[in-house]
Order: structure tokens, then sequence, then C-alpha cells
């Protein structure tokens, strides 16, 4: 058994996409220009977006893709369970709370097909995804949808090959 952050990198287990994303997420224009909060919550939306994207693209994609996609949620749900680990969640308490987690995601991934299908809604579901109740002001709110633009556009030029090794556009 593979486990999900092995040394492997060549895709099989998801780790190399993995962690581009985390990389993606860690870009300071998206707490500075975007407005994103830098808090746990704010990171999390912006890690739980971009993976919501990339979980798209890969549904969109070949048989290569399809199989690896649910290798990209199981480095996720590893991910938050050391995180939540390392916040000082117990064992009783963390199946819940990793649940709830996937269950954001799932409801990200819903919301930006939507907005992917319906060009109309990525103001909306930008607002919603990345800010929740509490948006910035309207320039972050631009300067954020655009950053999830292009990153969903460097997604869709993206090889599916080459999604599957981490080299996103």
């Amino acid at each position: 058994m593979a486990w999900p952050f092995s040394r492997r990198t060549d895709g099989v287990n998801g780790t190399a996409l993995y962690a581009a994303i985390v990389a993606e997420m860690r870009r300071a224009d998206y707490y500075r220009a975007a407005g994103v909060p830098d808090t746990i919550d704010g990171r999390f939306a912006l890690l739980s977006t971009l993976l919501a994207l990339t979980d798209i693209r890969l549904g969109q994609g070949g048989a290569l893709a399809l199989e690896r996609a649910p290798r990209l949620a199981e480095c996720f749900i590893a991910d938050m369970d050391v995180q939540m680990r390392e916040e000082g969640f117990g064992d009783p308490s963390l199946g819940k709370q990793v649940r709830m987690m996937v269950g954001s995601l799932a409801s990200r991934v819903d919301r930006w097909k939507g907005a992917i299908e319906h060009d109309g809604h990525w103001r909306d579901a930008t607002v919603a995804s990345l800010y929740r109740d509490e948006p910035p002001g309207e320039a972050e709110v631009a300067t954020g949808e655009a950053m999830i633009r292009a990153f969903w556009a460097r997604l869709e030029s993206s090889a599916d090959e080459a999604l599957v090794e981490g080299k996103i556009g």
C-alpha cells in the first residue's frame, strides 16, 4: 500500500498534483491583492477552491485524469487529518471535522461547476468560495475572480499527463 505522502512523484498517488495546488495556494497575491484572509479558514477556503477546480478539470479529462482524480481527494483527506491533529483535535472529533471539510470541498465542486457552465456566475462563486460572508472591497474581489479564472485557464490548457504529474500550465 502506498501512503498518500510517500516519495513517489509520478502522479500515481496524487501527491505531485496536490503539492502543485498547495504551492499555488501559498502565492502571496491571493492574500495581498485578492484579499483572501491569511487565516486557517482563509487558507482552507483557497485550498478547497483550487482543489474543486482541479477536480472538475480532471473530471473533464480522459481515462488517465479520471483514474487519478480520487487520489487527489485522498491526499486532501490525509493532509486535513494531519493539519487537524497539529491543531489539537483528538480522535473523537477528528472524523467529524474532516467529514465537514470534505463536505465543504464537495459543495465548492458543485458551485464551481455551475460557474464554469454559466460564465456569469464566476463573481458569485468567487465570493462564496473565497470570502464567505465577509468579502473585502470590490477591487480585491475582482482580483480574486481574475486569479481564479487564470488558474482555471491554466488547468484547461494542461494535458492530462502533465496535470497528474503536478505540472499546471
